[in-house]
């Protein structure tokens, strides 16, 4: 059973496609089937820019384990940041 469960933020940023680089605009959340990941269950990424069409997006499968290593992993990475002096942080 689909869980319905998507949580959408606008956001700034580049991503890889198969046209090359392009800008994001937003990432879409889902926790449901992934598409290709072997489990039943996972945190899907959609990384897209809708006004390019749907060439432009860069989709992750990662299962719920992996999803909360990639939180600790980025606050970990913007805590080093914030503290380097050398580091204007946005």
């Amino acid at each position: 059973m689909c869980t319905m469960i998507c949580e959408t933020t606008n956001l700034e940023g580049s991503a890889k496609g198969q046209s090359g680089w392009f800008k994001l605009k937003n990432v879409n959340v889902t926790y449901d089937h992934p598409f290709n990941a072997p489990w039943e269950y996972g945190i899907n990424l959609d990384f897209v820019n809708p006004e390019i069409g749907v060439g432009s997006r860069v989709a992750v499968e990662l299962d719920a384990p992996s999803a909360k290593k990639l939180i600790k992993a980025i606050s970990a990475a913007l805590e080093r940041g914030a503290l380097d002096p050398q580091i204007k942080s946005s």
